[in-house]
């Protein structure tokens, strides 16, 4: 306790007199948390002065290295891979169409990681692992190995933060009680929960968190990743506005205006509907157009283009309504049911 005592003194200092922690002295702290070798309140303390604070590229270095060591991870795959990092405390006021892409692009032969928990704090929302529950796919009783062989047989993984981190889990009652997001949910937008080297996709809300991400993977020595202002900090890229998205290249990182206009979508945004959602993805899915089309094949599109599935964007965007309408989405939406359920011993 002494010894974590002396780190928390270092960060809440206030104003003038706070010290930024080393990279190793961030990891001791995060090992210290997780491991709950700190007492509830000296944890408490260490995310209110944290948050306030902000952590630096080497204290979000240092955290990820703790998750690193202290979490559960998939195991490296021989082809290429994605990272897709949104919010874990959900969606309360767009409709998602994460599930849809990660289907677009499991469907033509990209690996991907999806990742978060339950409902959770601050905000509540509507998390990934509840609309796949709707969609017929329950990842939250597989363990890491059961998860493991899903992404190895279909290309998608799920990372379920309940079941695969346990000692994560433990402190979302922080969370709810401080009533703010600390700096791990700053962490979980760019974390990967994979052992080889992935293609990170981070979502953000806030242009300051942008910059924190490229500083922090520049430390992480993390050469392959893409930054979205996405809706409600997530991947999903919105239809309403110009879209300013972070790209790492060989050269360094480039920035893409992409404008919706541009490509024939619609200039606006589907507001979620809790009791509606799931239908509108089946319908999807199922190659049925609706007002979520648009979004999904735009989003879609750019990802099957930034993951060199094709040449250009056009090609991704046709690419995208081809699978949707000719039953490749839903051909590997059954086979992930399939394989779970079998699994579980369905």
């Amino acid at each position: 306790m002494n010894a974590f005592r002396d780190l928390l003194k270092k960060i809440s200092g206030g104003l003038h007199t706070s010290k930024d922690l080393s990279r190793e002295e961030t990891a001791t702290a995060t090992r210290m948390i997780l491991q709950g070798e700190a007492t509830p309140a000296q944890i408490g303390a260490f995310m209110i002065a944290h948050r306030m604070k902000r952590p630096t590229p080497e204290e979000l270095a240092g955290m990820w290295d703790a998750y690193n060591e202290l979490g559960s991870r998939f195991q490296p795959l021989d082809g290429d891979v994605v990272v897709f990092g949104n919010p874990y405390d959900g969606r309360t006021r767009v409709a998602p169409v994460t599930p849809i892409t990660a289907l677009i692009l499991a469907s033509a032969g990209v690996n991907i990681i999806l990742q978060g928990g339950g409902r959770m704090p601050t905000k509540y929302g509507l998390p990934l692992v509840e609309i796949w529950q709707g969609l017929g796919v329950d990842f939250s009783p597989l363990s890491i190995t059961q998860a493991q062989s899903v992404l190895v047989e279909t290309g998608l993984g799920f990372f379920y933060l309940p079941q695969h981190f346990p000692l994560a889990q433990a402190l979302v009652p922080y969370r709810e009680q401080l009533g703010k997001r600390p700096p791990v949910a700053t962490l979980e937008l760019m974390w990967s929960p994979y052992a080889g080297n992935a293609h990170i996709v981070a979502g953000f809300v806030h242009p300051p968190t942008e910059e924190r991400f490229e500083k922090t993977f520049e430390v992480l020595n993390v050469t392959n990743y893409t930054m979205i202002k996405g809706q409600e900090g997530s991947c999903d890229i919105p239809c309403s506005r110009t879209n300013i998205i972070g790209m790492s290249t060989p050269q360094g990182l480039e920035r893409l205006h992409l404008h919706p206009r541009d490509w024939g979508f619609a200039d606006k945004d589907v507001p979620l509907v809790p009791e509606t959602i799931i239908q509108q993805l089946q319908d999807l899915i199922n190659g049925k157009k609706n007002e979520l089309m648009s979004s999904a094949i735009y989003n879609g599109g750019f990802y099957l283009w930034r993951f060199g599935v094709v040449a250009d964007l056009a090609q991704g965007f046709s690419k995208a309504e081809e699978l949707l309408l000719k039953g490749e989405v839903a051909q590997k939406l059954a086979a992930i049911q399939y394989i779970v359920l079998k699994i579980q011993g369905g």
